[in-house]
């Protein structure tokens, strides 16, 4: 018998001793070819317990697949065979309608084909073989609407050209890699570039990687991957090509703002998004923000576009550019001054001008630091900066500092480590928020604080003289495969 399959019990085992015995296994297809596809294809009417084999390794693809490092699209042909309704034209639609959750669902597959062998009176309803192994597999609904449009539940066999546009990405990826390794499909898409971090077992297969990708993702033109080298000044990855275009230069639109930029020369993450959109909410019209380390604008330009005055700076220069860029490409440049300083140098000058005249009016400030390996080091920057006290304290300049934690108690650890920044306890008058998971055991908060009268306007502190962004940056700004 070159046909086997397990079975569930010595009934059903009978029913299959008999219908072999009788020959029914061996019904000889009757073929027909698929316009569309010009791909040959049989139906046939099989009975049901032929129907087990239908297991979930079905749409596997053919195993010489194994170990392809360059993408041969033909060797995952491979024909496969699926259970199969004959509905008439009549009530062809309805029927679809009624068994949306048992028809089959595969990439460039059609759950309707012609059915030659009836008249043109009939078609094909292509079922998925994991949800529909016989008559008794179709729920109490999808039976009743069966009969009420007088369609027979006898199930057909359908033989079908499986290709590799019809497989998922997973499912490639999974034929082709080493059994046992852990298989990536995820990426992070910004704009037309599909930016992924591969591990060292899949870098012999990262050009098919990312020729998959790129099939698979429509608007997907170029994927690049990160590599462990780290730009420490600018935050900029270092990145190959896996497949597509060398076009770095993405058009991408967030929270209804939109950004152009060249991402293999600036910081962009996709999944802060929220982040950005959460922050932004807390300002109101008329404040002013101050942007530490403002990349090409996630933070200022939509800031400014609610009716914010925002003063923003960058260390890198690609990032000033495309900043400025940005917010001429949202009509806001007129609302945004842009700098190109190290952080320290731009909170002890332009901040340090600006502040006095802002703290004696009613409306807010905001300085956002978004550099988490460093932010929390630029802290003591504030440390006796202001030398004339306001007033009163009520409009004190409001800090949304990110950083990373390891620690078990990731909010205990941020605060001590503000605390210890700043020079003063920061227990009692700060609020801590968890942005994400970055990789295993380590999360990216931000601790949002008002600056302390007793830290703004401290004698005992001399006023660091304006430097680089620190040293320490070139180990610690990104680990490996962290993104912020």
């Amino acid at each position: 018998m070159t046909r086997f399959c397990l079975f569930a019990s010595c009934e059903v085992f009978l029913t299959f001793v008999l219908h072999y015995s009788c020959g029914l296994l061996f019904q000889a297809p009757l073929q027909s070819l698929d316009a569309s596809t010009n791909s040959r294809k049989s139906c046939r009417c099989v009975p049901e317990p032929l129907l087990c084999r239908n297991t979930p390794k079905l749409y596997r693809p053919p195993p010489e697949v194994r170990g392809m490092t360059s993408l041969d699209k033909e060797a995952f042909t491979q024909t496969i065979t699926v259970p199969a309704l004959r509905v008439p034209t009549g009530v062809l639609n309805k029927v679809v309608k009624s068994l949306k959750k048992s028809a089959i669902q595969r990439p460039g597959i059609p759950r309707v084909v012609q059915d030659k062998e009836e008249s043109s009176d009939f078609r094909l309803v292509l079922l998925d073989p994991h949800k529909v192994s016989s008559t008794t597999s179709f729920s109490e609904a999808e039976a009743e609407a069966l009969r009420s449009f007088s369609v027979s539940e006898e199930l057909q066999h359908y033989e079908l050209q499986l290709t590799y546009h019809n497989l998922k990405t997973e499912e490639v990826l999974e034929a082709v890699l080493p059994q046992g390794q852990d298989v990536t499909s995820s990426f992070s898409r910004v704009g037309h570039i599909a930016h992924m971090n591969l591990r060292d077992h899949q870098l012999p297969y990262k050009n098919l990687i990312g020729q998959v990708i790129m099939d698979k993702n429509p608007g997907v033109t170029c994927v690049v991957n990160k590599t462990n080298m780290i730009d420490s000044t600018y935050r900029n990855f270092k990145m190959e090509v896996l497949a597509g275009e060398e076009n770095m230069v993405a058009k991408v639109k967030e929270n209804g703002v939109n950004y152009e930029f060249d991402f293999s020369r600036v910081y962009w993450n996709p999944r802060l998004s929220t982040e950005h959109q959460r922050v932004v909410q807390l300002i109101k019209p008329g404040e002013t923000v101050f942007d530490v380390f403002a990349g090409v604008g996630p933070f200022a330009v939509p800031a400014a576009r609610s009716g914010a005055k925002v003063l923003a700076n960058d260390l890198n220069p690609e990032s000033y550019r495309w900043l400025q860029h940005n917010c001429k490409l949202n009509k806001v440049e007129k609302k945004v001054r842009s700098f190109n300083l190290d952080g320290r140098a731009f909170i002890q000058g332009p901040v340090k001008q600006e502040l006095p005249a802002l703290l004696k009016g009613t409306a807010g400030v905001h300085v956002v630091m978004n550099l988490p390996a460093l932010a929390l080091e630029f802290l003591d920057a504030f440390r006796g900066l202001l030398h004339q006290e306001p007033p009163c304290d009520e409009n004190l300049p409001i800090v949304h500092c990110y950083c990373f934690s390891k620690d078990d108690n990731p909010e205990t650890d941020v605060v001590k480590r503000a605390s210890d920044s700043i020079g003063f306890p920061l227990e009692s008058q700060c609020s801590v928020h968890f942005v994400r998971n970055v990789a295993p055991n380590k999360d990216m908060m931000c601790v949002r604080f008002k600056v302390p009268k007793e830290v703004l306007f401290s004698k005992d502190h001399d006023q660091t003289e304006p430097s680089e962004e620190p040293a320490p940056k070139r180990q610690k700004c990104e680990e490996a495969t962290d993104s912020t």
